[in-house]
């Protein structure tokens, strides 16, 4: 459950201040816009909530409180920051339940099923690598230099440059005749969390044209938990 961060609800940041506000009565009920009414209904009542009514909403649920159609949502929440984006917050002892995604298959079919166990094998290592990527950015910089030593041996020196393994180097070449100085590409993933900071690093040791893209999938070493499978499949 989400209410917006402003007005009446500034000061609202549990469900049991939200329960005790004054303002819900039989003519004037807090209107809660959910795809989900049966178990919502449910959850308020036990949470002290007597004066509810639901709707549905067209399109994203998190507009509802800004276009003035309801007070609060109940919705699937992953991260949080389309919650955010609307200027909505999260409240204690809002969480209707607890939910994960969790894939089911037959020993013995996973087995003997032609494709299965690779389908199976796909799966996981796809999965593993999302959630790799999910914390990292690939920076890529062009950098003025001498040598690829003396290129990386720069860009090591700062701690948030060091990449998954290192950092990746290439040469650029520039036209004939150019009287450009030596210039080399650098690649490397830094952290979200530490992207500026990694920026400010790179210019500090002559980076330069810093271009920043959104990664999909890491693969790496295959997964432990393909390996788990296997022990356990008897593979």
């Amino acid at each position: 459950m989400a209410v917006p961060w402003y007005g009446i609800f500034e000061n609202i940041n549990s469900i049991s201040k939200l329960a005790k506000m004054p303002q819900w009565n039989s003519e004037k009920p807090l209107r809660v816009a959910t795809g989900y009414t049966y178990l919502s209904s449910k959850f308020l009542k036990e949470k002290g909530l007597k004066h509810v009514t639901f709707s549905t909403a067209d399109g994203a649920l998190e507009a509802a409180p800004a276009m003035g159609t309801a007070d609060a949502i109940i919705d699937i929440v992953s991260t949080g920051t389309t919650l955010r984006e609307n200027n909505l917050k999260e409240i204690e002892g809002g969480v209707v339940l607890e939910s994960q995604a969790v894939l089911v298959a037959r020993k013995k079919s996973i087995i003997q099923q032609n494709g299965a166990l690779d389908t199976t094998h796909e799966i996981l290592e796809r999965l593993e690598a999302h959630l790799r990527a999910l914390d990292q950015s690939m920076v890529t910089a062009n950098m003025k230099g001498s040598s690829v030593e003396e290129v990386s041996e720069r860009i090591l020196s700062q701690p948030q440059l060091s990449g998954l393994q290192g950092p990746t180097i290439n040469e650029i070449f520039s036209k004939p005749n150019s009287v450009t100085p030596d210039y080399y590409e650098i690649v490397i993933c830094v952290p979200k969390r530490a992207l500026y900071k990694s920026v400010q690093q790179l210019r500090a040791i002559g980076g330069c044209g810093v271009l920043i893209s959104p990664l999909a999938y890491i693969f790496d070493e295959e997964p432990p938990r393909w390996h788990n499978l296997l022990m356990q499949l008897g593979l």
